[in-house]
């Protein structure tokens, strides 16, 4: 400063002239603070949960994030005094955090970054990462959150900041321990070399003694060779000789840092051992020499015998099927990775071991152990070739982990090159067993295990038995594989022609003509079934297939009879995709996150669910398409969403799409269909009417704790007082939508889930007369539990007579019947008085003809008809009026019974 002059740092120093550099991380340097949001307020425990104890912490050679979900940002102010640059070197492994790098001064995300820091890298790489910044204060902010909880999270890495434009230093920086700078002016220290070691601001390092003592690079001391043990060395096999044999060698692991020759150590164990090879894997053969190479195209080998060609009508099965572990495949490589240092790099992470590989020994037990297999594409059979099924190829693995510590495996793929996913993983000791995944794109792939001892930091091997063992790896339809195996073909139609042809989609090979065949109506074709008929699987209950048979789905219309009453649905004013967002739910961090569940019911409309943690940059058209590469498209999916409220973030964050549903089994009221249970008394009913028409769905793919796949139920359910469009829900009980986290159910409440309406669903109603006209009116049923179909008729108009002419009716009708009653009873009453006035005269004439007649006067005379007699008697009897004036008669005084002793011909005449 006195000179005003620029002037060369000394040896074991450096500078950048007007820049800074942060490459020390013991502790947190000057100048850099971490700060942790505080999340929102959980209502469910009510209180405000902190982050306190969340930071960004200094690991030595690097800084390390937090691995929960709290928001913590690293934060750095620096005045430019003109205009410069940020460059840093990170690692970003783990799409449950989110990771991302602004500066406050432009208020805005760094859109030159935005793409690449959204995207994870590949497992076990630095990036580095150079943004331009202006001149004056910039505040940089390195912040990181976390997705939602997940076991096992990887921390973002960060080291080796650099900033470009600030004042020019005026002191310069001495070399950290374990590095140095030989010459004045150094722009940068470099690291000491193995078996050496530098303190603070040298020049040069001192070595060790090499007898007892070793370092690794970059040490800052020395530490003493303990004696070796068999953790220390290792055991692989050479390749095949000419005799057919494999050389049994032991070497030890590098660096070596053990004493051999002192007590108690362990010796290396002689090598050379003979032993035979194993047999070449399925598609290979050895043809009596010592290296297995890849039979020729349309070929097959099972690794035992020589290459054969397919017989006609067939055609090669390509893939890789790898079994047996002389050598490591050519398609497959391996490596060392640890976050914090290089000592394991150029290391072998994997060891072949004859019928397995297995993980090796590292440097550390915090080493990344890699193994990684690269399929550039994938081919479907000829007869295949013009099907679009969802399904293009898939791997499977047989492997088992013995751990003491906590250790875990990772499996990984790479499509594209693009970012490095997290498809599965393990930790501690796992059992013999077979993982498949299925690819769904026909891509360039790289499919990576990782092994990691435990993530605890450490720079010694005490964990070294623990391991993994992989048995096989098999790839099917890989474009550049080979042939263990040849299937059939469909073969072309012209005559005497061997050449395999495409069959159409929707088509199976008639294995007893080697044709094309189209799988019957409403069957879907089974994806690498064997050929014949049995492809074809006939469609659930109410669905049907597609033209090309490769899914079923149900065409929104269903029909249930019950005794004489059919009822009939037509679900296509639900919509194609129904969604339901339920929560919130908190973490135990409280951060609140919900389920986004999406429902392609009917139509043939897929529900689509995409992540925009891991790639932001794909345009919303390409996510509702499903064509993003965190998309899944399927009959029912799940996401997790975020809020960005409380949490800094600029848009909610969708991750963990799940497919919960890809195959429909079928469409009932029954309660139970293959095996799934609707489970009624999770929606209770109030009414049994119209009965619930339950959508049974399975997916094929089986998870960790699901071996036969997920599956899922929605129940539709007739609801007068809800939309068309109605109201999806999860049971009370399982507000996660599942209650054993295999099964999920959803209760979909619509109008438009009501029978179409018919003749049963109204009544008809008569109105009074007036004027001479009646109306007849249809009103609906109550409640009303129907939609569409038929609707009320119009209102009919009748003529009817009034209440007037009724009246003027009866009352003429009752003068009527006055009158003939009046007329009748006069009528009978003259009658009765010429009837009187004959039997006085009767009377009179017998009492004169008959005086006191005999006893046998009355009797019956001889000649006379006693039959007729009787008939008189019977229907002559007098009348009500005669026997009255009998009595009367009697009365007065008159002698009767000397009339009825009167002689019997008078006697006859009074009765007749």
């Amino acid at each position: 400063m006195s000179a005003q002059e620029c002037t060369p740092c000394a040896a074991g120093s450096y500078s950048l002239g007007s820049g800074i550099r942060f490459d020390q991380w013991d502790s947190m340097p000057a100048g850099f603070s971490s700060l942790a949001t505080s999340l929102e307020y959980n209502a469910h425990r009510d209180e405000r949960l902190t982050c306190n104890s969340s930071t960004w912490v200094p690991q030595g050679s690097y800084l390390e994030s937090n691995r929960d979900e709290c928001t913590v940002s690293l934060i750095y102010a620096v005045h430019l005094k003109k205009q410069g640059s940020v460059s840093f070197e990170y690692q970003y492994a783990d799409n449950n955090l989110l990771f991302e790098f602004f500066n406050d001064q432009c208020q805005e995300m760094d859109q030159s970054a935005d793409a690449k820091w959204l995207k994870l890298t590949n497992h076990g790489e630095w990036a580095t990462h150079t943004v331009n910044l202006k001149s004056g204060t910039n505040i940089l902010y390195w912040r990181t959150g976390g997705v939602m909880m997940a076991k096992g999270v990887k921390p973002v890495l960060l080291k080796n900041v650099q900033i470009e434009g600030v004042a020019y230093t005026s002191e310069c920086f001495p070399c950290k321990p374990g590095s140095l700078s030989r010459v004045p002016g150094s722009t940068a220290c470099e690291p000491c070399p193995r078996d050496t070691y530098a303190g603070h601001g040298a020049s040069s390092c001192t070595p060790c003694n090499a007898t007892t003592q070793y370092a690794a690079e970059g040490s800052a001391y020395c530490k003493y060779r303990p004696p070796c043990s068999k953790k220390d060395y290792f055991q692989f096999h050479t390749a095949c000789d000419n005799e057919g044999k494999t050389h049994v060698i032991y070497k030890w692991i590098e660096p070596k840092i053990c004493l051999d020759g002192v007590t108690g150590a362990e010796p290396l164990p002689p090598s050379g051992e003979k032993e035979p090879c194993p047999p070449c894997n399925p598609g290979f053969y050895n043809n009596d020499t010592a290296i297995c190479s890849p039979c020729p195209p349309g070929t097959f080998s099972d690794g035992m015998k020589p290459c054969d060609r397919c017989p006609a009508g067939t055609e090669p099965t390509l893939g890789y099927e790898y079994k047996w572990w002389n050598i490591l495949p050519a398609n497959m490589k391996t490596s060392c990775f640890n976050v914090g240092n290089s000592k394991c790099d150029g290391m072998n992470g994997w060891e072949v071991a004859r019928d397995h590989i297995q993980s090796g020994a590292g440097s550390s037990d915090n080493d990344y152990l890699i193994l990684n297999i690269h399929i550039p594409g994938f081919k479907l059979p000829t007869s295949m070739s013009s099907h679009s099924g969802t399904e293009f190829g898939r791997i499977t693995f047989e492997f088992e982990i013995v751990c003491v510590a906590d250790c875990e495996f990772y499996f990984m793929m790479d499509v594209n090159r693009k970012s490095t996913t997290v498809v599965e993983s393990w930790e501690g000791t796992k059992t013999r067993q077979t993982y498949t995944h299925v690819m769904t794109q026909n891509a360039s792939v790289s499919y990576t295990w990782a092994f990691q001892r435990t993530n605890q930091p450490s720079d010694v091997r005490r964990y070294v038995n623990d391991v993994v063992r992989i048995y096989s790896v098999s790839v099917s339809n890989a474009v550049d594989g080979v042939a263990s195996r040849c299937r059939a073909c469909a073969l072309s139609t012209r005559p005497s022609s061997s050449t395999c042809v495409p069959c159409p989609p929707g088509h199976y090979i008639d294995a007893r003509t080697s044709r094309c065949t189209e799988c019957p109506r409403n069957t879907h074709l089974v994806p690498h079934a064997t050929p014949g008929p049995d492809a074809c699987k006939p469609c659930g209950p109410a669905s049907r297939s597609d033209k090309d048979h490769s899914l079923c789905y149900s065409d929104c219309h269903f029909t249930h009879t019950e005794g004489n009453v059919t009822l009939t649905y037509d679900l296509s004013l639900l919509g194609s995709v129904g969604s339901l967002m339920n929560g919130p739910s908190f973490t135990s961090k409280g951060t609140k996150y919900f389920h986004l569940f999406k429902i392609g019911l009917c139509g043939g409309k897929m529900a689509v669910c995409t992540d925009n943690v891991t790639d932001l940059s794909i345009a919303d058209s390409q996510r509702e398409k499903g064509e993003g590469i965190s998309a899944v498209k399927t009959f029912i999916c799940q996401s997790t969403i975020i809020p960005a409220t409380g949490r800094g973030f600029h848009t909610a964050l969708a991750s963990q799409s799940i497919n919960l549903a890809d195959t429909l089994l079928g469409v009932t009221v029954a309660s139970t269909l293959d095996g799934i249970r609707a489970r009624p008394e999770l929606y209770p009913q109030t009414t049994k009417k119209v009965p619930d028409v339950n959508f049974y769905y399975r997916s094929l793919e089986p998870t960790s704790s699901c071996e036969s796949g997920r599956s899922a139920v929605v129940t539709l359910r007739c609801n007068a007082e809800k939309s068309t469009k109605g109201e999806l829900a999860v049971p009370s009980q399982c507000p996660a939508g599942t209650c054993d986290g295999c099964t999920f159910h959803f209760l979909w409440e619509s109008s438009a889930a009501c029978p179409t309406c018919t003749e049963r669903d109204y009544h008809q109603i008569e109105g009074a007369c007036k004027g001479g006209h009646q109306d007849l009116l249809y009103v609906w049923t109550e409640p009303k539990l129907c939609v569409g179909g038929l609707s009320l008729p119009e209102k009919k108009t009748l003529p009817c007579e009034g209440v007037e002419f009724w009246v003027r009716l009866g009352a003429g009708l009752g003068a009527f019947t006055a009158v003939l009653l009046v007329s009748l009873t006069c009528y009978f009453w003259k009658k009765n008085k010429r009837l009187e006035y004959k039997y006085s005269r009767l009377v009179i004439s017998a009492n004169k003809e008959c005086e006191m007649p005999g006893a046998d006067s009355c009797a019956v005379m001889e000649g006379e008809n006693e039959g007729d007699m009787e008939d008189e008697i019977v229907y002559t009897k007098p009348s009500l009026l005669g026997k009255l004036k009998a009595i009367a008669s009697k009365g007065n005084g008159e002698h009767y019974e000397h009339v009825q002793l009167n002689s019997s011909h008078s006697k006859a005449l009074v009765w007749s």
